[in-house]
Protein backbone atom coordinates (compact mmCIF):
# COMPACT_ATOMS: atom_id res chain seq x y z
CA UNK A 1 0.00 0.00 0.00
CA UNK A 2 2.81 2.42 0.91
CA UNK A 3 4.45 1.99 -2.49
CA UNK A 4 1.16 2.83 -4.20
CA UNK A 5 0.76 5.99 -2.11
CA UNK A 6 4.33 7.10 -2.85
CA UNK A 7 3.77 6.60 -6.56
CA UNK A 8 0.56 8.63 -6.41
CA UNK A 9 2.33 11.51 -4.63
CA UNK A 10 5.08 11.46 -7.25
CA UNK A 11 2.48 11.51 -10.02
CA UNK A 12 0.76 14.53 -8.45
CA UNK A 13 4.09 16.34 -8.24
CA UNK A 14 4.73 15.67 -11.93
CA UNK A 15 1.18 16.68 -12.79
CA UNK A 16 1.65 19.96 -10.93
CA UNK A 17 4.81 20.58 -12.97
CA UNK A 18 2.81 19.96 -16.15
CA UNK A 19 0.18 22.51 -15.05
CA UNK A 20 2.84 25.11 -14.26
CA UNK A 21 4.42 24.75 -17.71
CA UNK A 22 1.05 24.70 -19.50
CA UNK A 23 -0.16 27.87 -17.80
CA UNK A 24 3.14 29.69 -18.28
CA UNK A 25 3.46 28.44 -21.89
CA UNK A 26 7.10 27.54 -21.40
CA UNK A 27 9.60 25.92 -19.04
CA UNK A 28 11.66 29.05 -18.42
CA UNK A 29 8.67 31.20 -17.55
CA UNK A 30 7.27 28.45 -15.33
CA UNK A 31 10.63 28.23 -13.56
CA UNK A 32 10.69 31.99 -12.95
CA UNK A 33 7.16 31.98 -11.55
CA UNK A 34 7.45 28.84 -9.41
CA UNK A 35 11.06 28.90 -8.24
CA UNK A 36 11.55 25.36 -9.58
CA UNK A 37 14.41 24.91 -12.03
CA UNK A 38 13.68 24.43 -15.73
CA UNK A 39 15.51 21.10 -15.73
CA UNK A 40 13.44 19.82 -12.79
CA UNK A 41 10.22 20.84 -14.53
CA UNK A 42 11.37 19.22 -17.77
CA UNK A 43 12.25 15.97 -15.97
CA UNK A 44 8.86 15.93 -14.23
CA UNK A 45 6.94 16.46 -17.47
CA UNK A 46 8.98 13.75 -19.20
CA UNK A 47 8.21 11.31 -16.37
CA UNK A 48 4.51 12.11 -16.67
CA UNK A 49 4.61 11.62 -20.46
CA UNK A 50 6.42 8.30 -20.02
CA UNK A 51 3.91 7.19 -17.39
CA UNK A 52 0.92 8.12 -19.56
CA UNK A 53 2.50 6.96 -22.81
CA UNK A 54 1.57 10.17 -24.64
CA UNK A 55 3.21 13.44 -25.66
CA UNK A 56 1.80 16.43 -23.75
CA UNK A 57 3.84 19.23 -25.36
CA UNK A 58 5.27 19.90 -28.80
CA UNK A 59 8.66 21.45 -28.08
CA UNK A 60 10.77 23.54 -30.43
CA UNK A 61 13.70 25.85 -29.76
CA UNK A 62 11.28 28.79 -29.78
CA UNK A 63 8.03 27.51 -28.33
CA UNK A 64 6.34 24.97 -26.09
CA UNK A 65 2.78 24.18 -27.23
CA UNK A 66 0.22 21.81 -25.80
CA UNK A 67 -0.75 18.82 -27.89
CA UNK A 68 -4.45 17.95 -28.16
CA UNK A 69 -3.93 15.35 -25.44
CA UNK A 70 -2.10 17.88 -23.27
CA UNK A 71 -4.92 20.38 -23.73
CA UNK A 72 -7.44 17.75 -22.63
CA UNK A 73 -5.38 16.92 -19.55
CA UNK A 74 -5.16 20.62 -18.66
CA UNK A 75 -8.92 21.08 -19.00
CA UNK A 76 -9.69 18.07 -16.79
CA UNK A 77 -7.09 18.56 -14.05
CA UNK A 78 -6.76 22.34 -13.63
CA UNK A 79 -10.14 22.73 -11.86
CA UNK A 80 -9.32 19.84 -9.49
CA UNK A 81 -5.99 21.38 -8.50
CA UNK A 82 -7.73 24.74 -8.03
CA UNK A 83 -10.15 23.04 -5.62
CA UNK A 84 -7.26 21.59 -3.63
CA UNK A 85 -5.56 24.99 -3.43
CA UNK A 86 -8.83 26.56 -2.30
CA UNK A 87 -9.28 23.98 0.43
CA UNK A 88 -5.73 24.53 1.70
CA UNK A 89 -6.25 28.31 1.74
CA UNK A 90 -9.49 27.80 3.65
CA UNK A 91 -7.73 25.70 6.30
CA UNK A 92 -4.89 28.21 6.63
CA UNK A 93 -7.31 31.10 7.02
CA UNK A 94 -9.25 29.28 9.72
CA UNK A 95 -6.19 29.63 11.96
CA UNK A 96 -6.35 33.43 11.97
CA UNK A 97 -5.63 36.10 9.37
CA UNK A 98 -6.59 35.39 5.75
CA UNK A 99 -3.56 34.37 3.71
CA UNK A 100 -2.66 32.76 0.40
CA UNK A 101 -2.40 33.72 -3.25
CA UNK A 102 -4.99 35.44 -5.42
CA UNK A 103 -4.59 35.58 -9.20
CA UNK A 104 -6.81 37.89 -11.26
CA UNK A 105 -7.10 38.03 -15.07
CA UNK A 106 -8.02 41.57 -16.13
CA UNK A 107 -7.98 43.76 -19.24
CA UNK A 108 -5.50 46.62 -19.33
CA UNK A 109 -8.31 49.15 -18.96
CA UNK A 110 -9.26 47.64 -15.59
CA UNK A 111 -5.63 47.50 -14.46
CA UNK A 112 -5.24 51.19 -15.29
CA UNK A 113 -8.65 52.66 -14.46
CA UNK A 114 -10.29 50.41 -11.83
CA UNK A 115 -7.75 48.53 -9.73
CA UNK A 116 -5.49 51.45 -8.62
CA UNK A 117 -8.25 52.62 -6.26
CA UNK A 118 -8.88 49.11 -4.89
CA UNK A 119 -5.57 47.22 -4.74
CA UNK A 120 -3.56 49.41 -2.30
CA UNK A 121 -6.26 49.53 0.43
CA UNK A 122 -7.00 45.82 -0.09
CA UNK A 123 -3.34 44.88 0.40
CA UNK A 124 -3.19 47.11 3.47
CA UNK A 125 -6.23 45.30 4.91
CA UNK A 126 -4.89 41.82 4.01
CA UNK A 127 -1.07 41.91 4.26
CA UNK A 128 -0.80 38.09 4.18
CA UNK A 129 -2.41 37.80 0.73
CA UNK A 130 -0.16 37.74 -2.34
CA UNK A 131 -2.04 39.33 -5.26
CA UNK A 132 -1.01 38.69 -8.86
CA UNK A 133 -2.61 40.69 -11.68
CA UNK A 134 -2.46 39.12 -15.14
CA UNK A 135 -3.33 41.64 -17.86
CA UNK A 136 -4.88 39.97 -20.88
CA UNK A 137 -7.07 41.16 -23.75
CA UNK A 138 -7.77 37.72 -25.23
CA UNK A 139 -10.71 36.79 -22.94
CA UNK A 140 -9.21 33.48 -21.83
CA UNK A 141 -10.98 30.93 -19.64
CA UNK A 142 -9.98 32.02 -16.14
CA UNK A 143 -9.95 28.50 -14.70
CA UNK A 144 -7.79 27.00 -17.44
CA UNK A 145 -5.43 29.98 -17.24
CA UNK A 146 -4.83 29.29 -13.55
CA UNK A 147 -6.61 32.42 -12.33
CA UNK A 148 -9.10 32.60 -9.48
CA UNK A 149 -11.25 35.35 -10.98
CA UNK A 150 -11.32 37.95 -13.73
CA UNK A 151 -12.69 41.37 -14.61
CA UNK A 152 -14.80 41.75 -17.73
CA UNK A 153 -17.59 43.85 -19.15
CA UNK A 154 -21.12 42.47 -19.43
CA UNK A 155 -20.90 41.34 -23.04
CA UNK A 156 -17.64 39.46 -22.35
CA UNK A 157 -18.78 37.55 -19.28
CA UNK A 158 -18.83 33.77 -19.47
CA UNK A 159 -21.88 31.70 -18.60
CA UNK A 160 -22.31 29.98 -15.22
CA UNK A 161 -20.34 32.70 -13.47
CA UNK A 162 -21.03 34.86 -10.45
CA UNK A 163 -20.45 38.54 -11.23
CA UNK A 164 -19.90 41.32 -8.70
CA UNK A 165 -19.95 45.00 -9.79
CA UNK A 166 -16.52 46.59 -9.48
CA UNK A 167 -15.45 50.13 -10.25
CA UNK A 168 -17.69 52.82 -11.79
CA UNK A 169 -21.17 51.58 -12.68
CA UNK A 170 -21.42 53.70 -15.81
CA UNK A 171 -18.70 54.74 -18.22
CA UNK A 172 -18.47 56.56 -21.53
CA UNK A 173 -16.41 56.42 -24.68
CA UNK A 174 -14.86 59.83 -25.29
CA UNK A 175 -13.94 61.38 -28.64
CA UNK A 176 -10.91 63.66 -28.55
CA UNK A 177 -8.27 65.39 -30.63
CA UNK A 178 -5.41 67.79 -30.00
CA UNK A 179 -5.98 71.56 -30.31
CA UNK A 180 -3.50 71.58 -33.21
CA UNK A 181 -5.41 68.89 -35.12
CA UNK A 182 -8.73 70.67 -34.69
CA UNK A 183 -7.19 73.97 -35.80
CA UNK A 184 -5.94 72.31 -38.98
CA UNK A 185 -8.87 70.02 -39.81
CA UNK A 186 -11.86 71.62 -38.12
CA UNK A 187 -14.17 70.26 -35.40
CA UNK A 188 -16.74 67.63 -36.44
CA UNK A 189 -20.34 68.28 -35.40
CA UNK A 190 -21.90 64.90 -36.27
CA UNK A 191 -20.48 61.34 -36.22
CA UNK A 192 -20.77 61.17 -40.02
CA UNK A 193 -18.29 64.08 -40.22
CA UNK A 194 -15.61 61.71 -38.87
CA UNK A 195 -15.53 59.89 -42.22
CA UNK A 196 -13.55 62.83 -43.60
CA UNK A 197 -11.14 62.91 -40.65
CA UNK A 198 -8.00 60.96 -39.79
CA UNK A 199 -8.89 58.57 -36.95
CA UNK A 200 -6.66 56.51 -34.66
CA UNK A 201 -8.12 53.01 -34.51
CA UNK A 202 -7.80 50.10 -32.11
CA UNK A 203 -8.64 46.42 -32.02
CA UNK A 204 -8.18 43.29 -29.94
CA UNK A 205 -5.56 40.80 -31.09
CA UNK A 206 -6.82 38.61 -33.93
CA UNK A 207 -10.11 40.49 -34.22
CA UNK A 208 -11.56 42.93 -36.72
CA UNK A 209 -11.41 46.67 -36.06
CA UNK A 210 -14.69 47.51 -34.29
CA UNK A 211 -16.89 50.36 -35.53
CA UNK A 212 -17.36 53.55 -33.53
CA UNK A 213 -20.79 53.82 -31.92
CA UNK A 214 -22.47 57.07 -30.89
CA UNK A 215 -25.82 57.97 -29.34
CA UNK A 216 -27.83 61.13 -28.67
CA UNK A 217 -31.44 61.53 -27.57
CA UNK A 218 -32.37 58.02 -28.65
CA UNK A 219 -30.54 58.24 -31.98
CA UNK A 220 -27.78 55.67 -32.60
CA UNK A 221 -25.08 56.18 -35.23
CA UNK A 222 -22.46 53.57 -36.14
CA UNK A 223 -19.55 54.43 -38.43
CA UNK A 224 -16.42 52.72 -39.70
CA UNK A 225 -13.79 55.47 -39.58
CA UNK A 226 -10.57 55.45 -41.56
CA UNK A 227 -7.06 56.04 -40.33
CA UNK A 228 -3.43 55.19 -40.96
CA UNK A 229 -2.67 54.12 -37.38
CA UNK A 230 -4.14 51.01 -35.75
CA UNK A 231 -3.07 49.99 -32.23
CA UNK A 232 -3.89 46.92 -30.17
CA UNK A 233 -6.19 47.62 -27.24
CA UNK A 234 -4.38 47.40 -23.95
CA UNK A 235 -0.67 47.57 -24.58
CA UNK A 236 -1.00 49.92 -27.56
CA UNK A 237 -3.59 52.30 -26.12
CA UNK A 238 -1.11 54.79 -24.68
CA UNK A 239 0.66 54.93 -28.05
CA UNK A 240 -2.64 55.82 -29.69
CA UNK A 241 -3.20 58.59 -27.14
CA UNK A 242 0.32 59.93 -27.65
CA UNK A 243 -0.32 60.01 -31.40
CA UNK A 244 -3.55 61.93 -30.85
CA UNK A 245 -1.75 64.44 -28.62
CA UNK A 246 0.85 64.88 -31.39
CA UNK A 247 -1.95 65.76 -33.83
CA UNK A 248 -2.03 62.53 -35.84
CA UNK A 249 -5.81 62.13 -35.65
CA UNK A 250 -8.92 61.72 -33.51
CA UNK A 251 -9.25 59.01 -30.88
CA UNK A 252 -12.33 57.37 -29.30
CA UNK A 253 -11.72 55.37 -26.11
CA UNK A 254 -12.69 55.25 -22.42
CA UNK A 255 -13.33 58.72 -21.01
CA UNK A 256 -11.38 57.91 -17.82
CA UNK A 257 -8.30 57.09 -19.89
CA UNK A 258 -8.44 60.55 -21.50
CA UNK A 259 -9.56 62.61 -18.50
CA UNK A 260 -6.01 63.56 -17.35
CA UNK A 261 -5.23 64.84 -20.85
CA UNK A 262 -8.43 66.89 -20.91
CA UNK A 263 -7.43 68.44 -17.58
CA UNK A 264 -3.98 69.35 -18.93
CA UNK A 265 -5.30 70.62 -22.25
CA UNK A 266 -3.29 68.09 -24.31
CA UNK A 267 -6.56 66.86 -25.81
CA UNK A 268 -9.94 68.53 -26.37
CA UNK A 269 -13.31 66.73 -25.90
CA UNK A 270 -15.24 66.59 -29.18
CA UNK A 271 -19.01 66.00 -29.67
CA UNK A 272 -19.52 65.16 -25.99
CA UNK A 273 -23.29 65.02 -26.40
CA UNK A 274 -22.77 61.98 -28.71
CA UNK A 275 -20.53 59.92 -26.40
CA UNK A 276 -21.74 56.36 -25.90
CA UNK A 277 -22.58 55.27 -22.34
CA UNK A 278 -22.12 51.65 -21.19
CA UNK A 279 -22.27 49.66 -17.91
CA UNK A 280 -19.14 49.37 -15.80
CA UNK A 281 -17.09 46.18 -15.34
CA UNK A 282 -17.67 43.12 -13.15
CA UNK A 283 -15.44 40.92 -11.06
CA UNK A 284 -16.45 37.38 -12.03
CA UNK A 285 -15.64 33.89 -10.78
CA UNK A 286 -16.93 30.35 -11.03
CA UNK A 287 -20.02 29.50 -9.05
CA UNK A 288 -19.26 25.79 -9.37
CA UNK A 289 -16.16 25.56 -7.22
CA UNK A 290 -15.05 26.32 -3.69
CA UNK A 291 -14.18 30.00 -3.41
CA UNK A 292 -10.60 30.38 -2.13
CA UNK A 293 -10.23 32.40 1.07
CA UNK A 294 -8.18 35.19 -0.59
CA UNK A 295 -10.79 35.55 -3.32
CA UNK A 296 -13.59 35.59 -0.75
CA UNK A 297 -11.76 38.39 1.06
CA UNK A 298 -11.38 40.34 -2.19
CA UNK A 299 -15.06 39.83 -3.12
CA UNK A 300 -16.19 41.06 0.30
CA UNK A 301 -13.83 44.03 0.05
CA UNK A 302 -15.18 44.99 -3.40
CA UNK A 303 -18.80 44.58 -2.30
CA UNK A 304 -18.20 46.73 0.76
CA UNK A 305 -16.50 49.36 -1.40
CA UNK A 306 -19.31 49.42 -3.97
CA UNK A 307 -22.13 48.94 -1.45
CA UNK A 308 -23.86 46.76 -4.04
CA UNK A 309 -25.12 43.14 -3.99
CA UNK A 310 -23.64 40.51 -6.37
CA UNK A 311 -25.25 39.75 -9.69
CA UNK A 312 -25.75 36.08 -10.50
CA UNK A 313 -25.28 35.10 -14.15
CA UNK A 314 -27.12 31.94 -15.08
CA UNK A 315 -26.35 29.52 -17.90
CA UNK A 316 -28.03 30.15 -21.20
CA UNK A 317 -28.88 26.46 -21.49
Amino acid sequence: MSCSVEASVADLTDLNAFLLVARSKGFRQAARESGISSSALSDAVKRLEDELGVRLFNRTTRSVLLTDTGRLLLERTAPAFAEVASALDEVKSSRGRTSGELRLNVPMSAAKLVLPKIVPPFLAAYPDIRLEIVTDESFVDIIQSGCDAGIRYDERLEQDMVAVPIGPRQQRFALAASPDYLARRGTPQHPQDLLSHECILGRFSGRAIPPWEFERQGQDVVINPKGNLVVQFGGGTDLGIDAAIAGSGMIYIFEDWLRPHFDRGDLVPVMEDWWLRFPGPFLYYSGRRLVPAPLRAFIDFVRQTNKLPPKILLSGT
